[in-house]
């Protein structure tokens, strides 16, 4: 097994890892009855694409330094049915680069072909931004 998840009550869970035993609270966001105190299981889901894009550069491109490569995460969600409509992943790489076309374009590939990218649903629109130094 993964994890187990307990459901505390209002709208609340604790998720725990358990090869680590390290664990997250999650909480509903607030436009679904949550006080948006704690991630939500879809920031969940769009954090995930953009920690799984980064780790897996690092995995199939360790000669390229990427260390200090910041993503910032936008879920947008849509009604009938509620979910995930796009998840945008905008990644500034360090300034360790500069990065050759050839790197760009390998990290860009690794990105889109990540684990969890290939995981979501087609109707999820991801759209992942690259800024390079």
């Amino acid at each position: 097994m993964t994890s187990k998840v307990v459901y505390n009550g209002e709208l609340r869970t604790t998720a725990t890892h358990l090869a680590s035993g390290n664990s997250i609270e999650t909480d509903a966001p607030t436009d679904n009855h949550g006080k948006g105190d704690r991630f939500s299981p879809t920031d969940l889901v769009a954090t995930a694409l953009a920690t799984c894009i980064v780790t897996t550069i690092a995995i199939k491109a360790p000669s390229i330094n990427i260390v200090g490569a910041v993503c910032n995460v936008e879920k947008i969600m849509i009604a009938n049915p509620r979910m995930i409509g796009e998840i945008v992943v905008t990644i500034d790489f360090p300034e360790s680069g500069p990065y050759t076309e050839e790197e760009k374009a390998r990290l860009q590939d690794i990105a889109v072909n990540c684990p969890v990218h290939k995981s979501l649903h087609p109707d999820c629109k991801r759209t992942i931004i690259f800024n390079w130094p």
